[in-house]
């Protein structure tokens, strides 16, 4: 099987595909902003990042969400929700956790199916 990278640097690639799964980095918003626009602009990534990859946020399987201060979690859960329409959510965690930088309120981790090819 082949492996795909998406983005690939000297330390880490932003998507890897392998095996009919995308395994995503984490994906990281503006620094400074607020958790909300934060979390709109990892959103946006994500999507970015699975289309390129083939496949797209229905068919995400599993995200992980790292937030500095719990206290951020309405904020983030409110775009969070928009963003996944009521249909086809993940599993998902959220956590807090110290980001790399202070600037940094929210990461999000996601692993995606692509579609099954037809024969």
């Amino acid at each position: 099987m082949t492996i795909k990278r998406i983005e690939s640097g000297a330390r880490m690639s932003q998507a890897v595909v392998h095996g009919g799964i995308v395994y995503l980095a984490g994906q990281i918003g503006a620094p400074g902003e607020e958790a909300s626009a934060q979390t709109r602009a990892v959103l946006e990534s994500i999507d970015r990042l699975l289309c390129e990859a083939g496949t797209e946020r229905s068919r995400i399987l599993q995200a992980t969400i790292w937030l500095a201060d719990m206290a951020d979690f309405a904020a983030m859960n409110a775009v969070w929700e928009e963003w996944i329409g009521g249909t086809n959510a993940p599993t998902r965690a959220t956590g807090e956790v110290r980001l790399a930088t202070p600037d940094y309120r929210v990461e999000i981790i996601v692993t995606a199916a692509l579609p099954e090819q037809r024969s």
